[in-house]
């Protein structure tokens, strides 16, 4: 019996399990908390055909005597990937990453092929993992991947029908040497890409156009500010020179959904979607969870859940469009330069309430640019900040609180969906 082994139980991993089991192999579980432990399963790497790696899980010491005992290392991606060439599914596989902004862009443009008529479905490091999709949705038209850098490092024949990096600024340094070789990991979306596949280019983006001599798939450029082939001019999106819609008439509101849309577009165009269909859907298209959702209001008080926000640019985007607000802000040590968000913060906020393992670390910066001192709480979590508004705050405060916290959740949440989760029930529980 073929023999494989997957390291870590999240959402990939049993994904990738479920799958293999379905095809027979013998599948050895590892999880230090779940499951047979790393230590004991340094015992069972004789005959294993490949070992999947959770892309949360770092380069450890297992990982690294696992890869110097030769012993091919893939993603779950790419095990999902090779199932479905050898079933011969058809489907056709649009890959998203980024920085910011893949979420959303990987779910619209799912839900905007359902809604003109294909078969189609959204998954990787959004819901579900690809192998339970194939497994349990069979053939489909499209399949939209978000892929984040992790889910990247791994490839060796992974290849979408269109790719795309919505865009990319500084991120994970705690995984990677340097944000360079967390760039290039993103590229590798398209690295087995050629003339018969699609990529789409934001000119937009310095990292990319850095690195756009490497992708060797047609593209199709999109641009907020300067010509393309998606293009905005006067507040009016165009597709190669055809009108498409009204910036202003697009559901999804804030220059960084704009970006998202164009990414929409452009795939619809290269898909030849009935525009029409696809107008329709920009007008009624909702957003994400967690992404900027206006979720409660307490009299004049609104409380905005920003959670999807784990770096410094996502943070930025949401000041921009709640400038004045009441900031929460502040998480998981990622090791990245916190001056930018000092400075969004001295301009563009009213008052911040600190949480999470890098509080410290924020409040720093905010002294070293001259923030009041007494514009700052440091509270340690979401429950003791809401608990101080709701002493300080009534029904007629024209205030806008504002979860935007600029990193990750793994100090006090197993995920930003579950620390957006906590701050609704909480604001419903104390405000409610």
């Amino acid at each position: 019996m073929r023999k494989v082994m997957i390291y870590g139980s999240g959402i990939s991993g049993n994904g990738a399990k479920e799958l293999l089991e379905h095809e027979n192999y013998e599948v050895i579980l590892v999880d230090d908390k779940k499951a047979m432990t790393s230590i004991e399963a340094l015992n069972h790497l004789d005959g294993l055909e490949y070992f999947i790696k959770s892309p949360g899980i770092p380069y450890n010491d297992f990982v690294l005597e696992v890869k110097k005992r030769g012993i091919k290392i893939l993603d779950e991606i790419e095990v999902a990937y090779n199932y479905m060439l050898e079933k011969g599914y058809k489907t056709k596989l649009i890959a998203v990453t980024g920085t910011n902004g893949k979420s959303t862009t990987t779910a619209k443009i799912s839900d905007m092929l359902n809604y003109a008529g294909y078969k189609a479905t959204f998954a990787g490091n959004i819901g579900r993992s690809f192998s339970d999709v194939l497994l349990k949705d069979g053939e489909l038209d499209f399949v939209v991947l978000e892929l984040s850098s992790f889910q990247l490092e791994n490839l060796e024949n992974f290849k979408p029908y269109i790719s795309m990096i919505v865009n990319m600024g500084p991120d994970h340094i705690e995984r990677y040497h340097s944000f360079d070789e967390y760039y290039d990991t993103k590229l590798n979306i398209q690295k087995n890409q050629d003339e018969t596949s699609y990529f789409i280019e934001n000119i937009d983006d310095l990292e990319t156009e850095k690195r756009k001599e490497k992708i060797k798939a047609k593209k199709v450029t999109v641009s907020k500010f300067s010509k393309a082939d998606v293009d905005v001019k006067e507040n009016k999106i165009y597709a190669h020179n055809k009108f498409i819609i009204e910036t202003d008439k697009l559901s999804l509101k804030g220059i960084h959904n704009l970006e998202n849309t164009l990414f929409m577009v452009a795939t619809a165009e290269i898909l030849n979607l009935d525009m029409d269909k696809v107008r329709e859907f920009l007008m009624v298209a909702t957003p994400l969870e967690h992404r900027t959702e206006l979720f409660f209001s307490y009299g004049k008080l609104q409380f905005i859940n920003d959670s999807k926000a784990t770096n410094v640019d996502s943070t930025k985007f949401a000041i921009q469009a709640y400038k004045n607000s009441i900031l929460i802000c502040g998480g998981y040590d990622k090791g990245v330069d916190l001056a930018p968000l000092a400075e969004m913060i001295k301009e563009d906020i009213k008052e911040v309430y600190l949480i999470g393992l890098i509080a410290d670390k924020i409040e720093k910066e905010l002294k070293k640019v001259g923030y009041e001192e007494n514009k700052i709480h440091k509270l340690e979590n979401l429950e003791n900040s809401l608990l101080d508004m709701k002493k300080r705050f009534t029904k007629d405060s024209n205030e806008v609180i504002l979860l935007s916290p600029a990193t990750s959740s793994y100090d006090q949440f197993n995920s930003f969906e579950h620390r957006g989760k906590v701050f609704k029930e909480l604001v419903l529980k104390i405000f409610g």
